[in-house]
């Protein structure tokens, strides 16, 4: 399989723009590859990988038009989460990206991105739901129990609080049902969690009732500041 150089990328990007009527120039002024039809002047950044430094290099193209467009080989996977993610970033900067694919005897140019300018109000109206979902989040949690930027560590998210919750009340007053642990503050989801049960930390004892299985025992240990916290809630009431 023959190696691409970024220079491959250009003969296809100035056919295909020269189709247009724009003249064309590899080279100008540290612009990798210049288009000027009339007032329009259109400049693509040309790597091999879409990488930082080519998007700082197509930023600071910004200042000359506002037709920038960063040209690529076509990624082997374009529909990832990945390339996704890179495709926000890429609008969100207002710029264009165009892919180079291979596979066929002449080069086919994909325009992906045109360079437009970015809509935050509607971004963020498309995200409400992910914003309520955090806001919830971070509302369920007692505290700061996880350290920021930890990827290997296991996180205390606000429903594993709920379990210990439930579980500090089962070790203390013994077997209850559902209806009396949220009548005790623990929330409209304890039913859901008794029966799902993810941890195996709960056992039924019988119909409606629920008690502190041998597992959830052991591993409540695990949370010293949890367990704390919540007996002397318990002790408030």
């Amino acid at each position: 399989m023959k190696k691409r150089k970024e220079s491959d990328l250009y003969q296809p990007i100035q056919k295909h723009f020269h189709k247009l009527g724009y003249q064309v120039n590899g080279e100008v002024n540290d612009c990798d590859v210049t288009a000027i039809k009339e007032d329009e002047l259109v400049i693509v950044e040309l790597k091999l990988s879409l990488n930082v430094e080519l998007l700082i290099q197509a930023t600071k193209r910004q200042r000359l038009t506002d037709l920038v467009y960063i040209a690529i080989p076509k990624p082997k996977r374009p529909r990832s989460k990945r390339w996704n993610d890179v495709c926000h970033l890429v609008r969100r900067l207002e710029l264009g990206l165009i892919t180079v694919s291979y596979t066929t005897k002449t080069p086919k140019l994909e325009f992906v991105i045109h360079p437009e300018v970015f809509d935050r109000k509607k971004s963020m109206k498309n995200g409400k739901r992910k914003r309520a979902a955090l806001v919830k989040e971070i509302e369920g949690r007692s505290a700061d129990y996880n350290v920021g930027g930890s990827n290997k560590m296991k996180i205390m998210t606000a429903y594993k609080e709920n379990c210990i919750q439930i579980a500090c009340l089962l070790e203390k007053y013994g077997p209850m049902s559902p209806r009396d642990l949220v009548k005790l503050g623990t929330g409209a989801k304890t039913p859901s969690i008794l029966q799902k049960n993810y941890y195996r930390w709960f056992e039924r004892v019988k119909r409606g009732v629920y008690q502190l299985a041998y597992q959830g025992e052991k591993e409540l240990k695990e949370y010293p500041e949890l367990v704390r916290y919540y007996t002397e809630k318990m002790e408030d009431h």
